[in-house]
């Protein structure tokens, strides 16, 4: 297969809530897409029709991201994918994105939480970053994920989430300086809060809830899906990559 020269972005955790927008999204503005998802497959699978159905190739990985020890294999399975799919050695676009979140009730909170959340959301987004750094392309791109719980407080059972989150984002501007010499943008998008199935749909599903948080926001209502997905693609693949080390909030203004 010959070479080609379309923006190709790598998502993990791409088969469902906000990485399944920005999936979308990165399709809608041309990109194709690698997306990892953990276990269920036909998530996974629909994701990647989705994709195709907008004209885009895509292709689903299996991954763990609390298991850096198969990192390096997982590297190995982009790099055959590329060749065989793509014909290329290297991809663009680079979304940390997998996530989960468990309850650490301040005064009450257990150390396999914390182990947990710092897992998931700050020792696999730097290995893995690590692992991928040889296969991103000059001129690449990585958007990391945090939280705006990480500037206004919330329910003090996100008290562990919300730090490990805030220290994603200081990794972030150390891995932008250390990649700008080959042309790598690297920022942070940091949701609000937005109705997903994450946390079990709790905000998705119950509406009181979402007009109470709507409330605290300029623009009257919690976010979708498809606007941190935008969002995503705009850092990813639009006109933005002047900006590097930067933490942009999509919050719909939640607390100004």
């Amino acid at each position: 297969m010959t070479e080609t020269t379309t923006t190709i972005a790598l998502i993990t955790g791409g088969n469902r809530g906000l990485g399944r927008a920005a999936a979308l999204h990165l399709a809608a503005a041309g990109a194709d897409v690698v997306l990892t998802y953990r276990s269920n497959t036909e998530e996974a699978a629909k994701v990647v029709t989705d994709v195709q159905d907008a004209g885009r190739r895509a292709v689903a990985l299996a991954l763990d991201t609390t298991q850096p020890a198969d990192f390096p294999f997982f590297a190995e399975e982009v790099a055959r994918v590329l060749r065989e799919c793509w014909g290329r050695d290297s991809f663009d676009v680079l979304v940390n994105n997998a996530g989960a979140v468990t309850a650490t009730p301040v005064g009450t909170t257990d150390r396999s939480a914390i182990d947990e959340m710092v897992g998931v959301h700050f020792t696999g987004v730097v290995l893995l970053t690590q692992e991928l750094l040889p296969l991103l392309a000059d001129g690449g791109r990585v958007v990391n994920t945090s939280t705006g719980l990480a500037r206004f407080t919330g329910d003090p059972s996100y008290s562990v989430y919300a730090a490990v989150k805030g220290a994603v984002e200081v990794w972030t501007r150390y891995l932008a300086k250390a990649v700008g010499g080959r042309g790598i943008t690297a920022n942070v998008i940091a949701p609000g809060p937005v109705a997903t199935d994450f946390g079990g749909g709790y905000l998705r599903d119950d509406e009181e809830l979402r007009r109470a948080l709507g409330g605290n926001a300029a623009l009257g209502r919690v976010g979708e899906p498809d606007d941190i997905g935008a969002a995503v693609a705009a850092l990813a693949v639009g006109g933005l990559g002047w900006v590097t080390g930067q933490r942009i909030e999509a919050s719909g203004g939640t607390f100004l």
